[in-house]
């Protein structure tokens, strides 16, 4: 299994910002699934110390409508380092032999207005998310969701 991990070159603004990423070798039919985690919730006293001016960049698109609280979200979703550290020490224990690779890398800073948020992200047959407090026997303290597209990946061909 692949570690994938770039730490931030500067200091971060904030102790949240750090994402993760799993490469799961089969899932649901299809190879080398990338599954995207992220918090579900978040302290809201937190949220309201933020300097979201600082925090917050351009829009992506100037046409377009913008949710200045759906793209805080994007930050208040992302892990601070101390977690991405728990988080990808249970992974590597927990799914050793279903992971080809975790990867985790910072945000970048300011975030752009516009970004969708995982959470904000629908279901369907084609996304989904595994709530891995879910899952029987697990150990993390906070809960973690993983949001994945299959669309986006190689069918499994069954041999004949």
């Amino acid at each position: 299994m692949e570690l994938n991990i770039i730490n931030s070159q500067n200091e971060m603004p904030v102790k949240k910002g750090y994402t993760i990423s799993l490469i799961i070798k089969k899932f649901k039919g299809h190879k080398d699934v990338e599954i995207h985690l992220f918090r579900p919730d978040w302290d809201e006293k937190e949220a309201q110390h933020y300097d979201w001016l600082k925090l917050l960049g351009d829009p992506i698109d100037r046409d377009a409508p913008i949710d200045p609280v759906s793209s805080r979200k994007v930050l208040l979703e992302s892990f601070t380092i101390e977690e991405r550290d728990m988080i990808m020490d249970y992974m590597k224990k927990r799914y050793v032999s279903r992971l080809s690779a975790i990867n985790s890398r910072p945000l970048d800073f300011p975030i752009p207005l516009g970004l969708i948020p995982l959470s904000e992200i629908p279901e369907d047959d084609d996304v989904g998310c595994i709530r891995f407090e879910e899952i029987p026997n697990y150990t993390l303290p906070f809960p973690v969701h993983g949001l994945y597209i299959l669309s986006q990946h190689e069918p499994i061909m069954e041999e004949i």
